[in-house]
């Protein structure tokens, strides 16, 4: 916690929160397209989070501040999935929602990282997770089940079973992904 004086000085808590969304807006929204496979969802997924944990900013250590944001963004998007759940099986009929195929026209890697977030997609929402977490971020095993709130145990079996799946798809097996700017990370 900083001394009130040099809050006042810096512009406070909201500064910090607008220092951390300016810095950290690229790395989210990339976490969140790859969970929703949806470039939108993922800007809004991003944004409901981040209204979600504004009222606690002032709270939270600035070290911890990251790693906060990340298990409340992942949280979300379980809350979202679970509301679009029910919402299909309520309705007579589901909506279009399938993909939007790529026609090969994709800005710089996009059209690569599209065909992840629709393999992805065929993912179970917690595989899913597991996957973009561990691999895509960068966590550790023992991060993921920290930010998954599970055990060890139960990332490395949704990792395994993930990616045993996602070996049997033939367009990622031929995809070479390119590694994110640094920017992102």
């Amino acid at each position: 916690m900083q001394p009130p004086d040099r809050r006042a000085a810096d512009g406070g808590p909201e500064s910090e929160f607008t220092r951390f969304v300016t810095a950290r807006w690229r790395a989210l929204t990339h976490t969140a397209y790859l969970l929703t496979g949806d470039f939108h969802e993922a800007e809004d997924l991003v944004q409901t989070t981040l209204a979600k944990v504004y009222p606690h900013w002032q709270r939270l250590e600035p070290e911890r501040a990251e790693h906060y944001v990340r298990r409340a963004l992942v949280n979300t998007n379980r809350s979202r999935h679970r509301r679009r759940r029910i919402t299909h099986l309520l309705l007579p009929s589901l909506p279009d929602t399938g993909p939007v195929h790529d026609d090969g026209a994709g800005v710089g890697h996009m059209d690569v990282y599209d065909t992840l977030a629709r393999e992805l997609a065929d993912l179970p929402e917690r595989q899913r997770a597991v996957v973009v977490l561990r691999y895509c971020e960068d966590l550790s095993v023992e991060e993921v089940a920290d930010v998954l709130g599970c055990s060890v145990g139960t990332v490395k079996s949704q990792a395994s079973r993930a990616l045993a799946k996602l070996r049997t798809r033939s367009t990622l097996a031929r995809t070479r992904l390119p590694s994110r700017p640094a920017e992102a990370r």
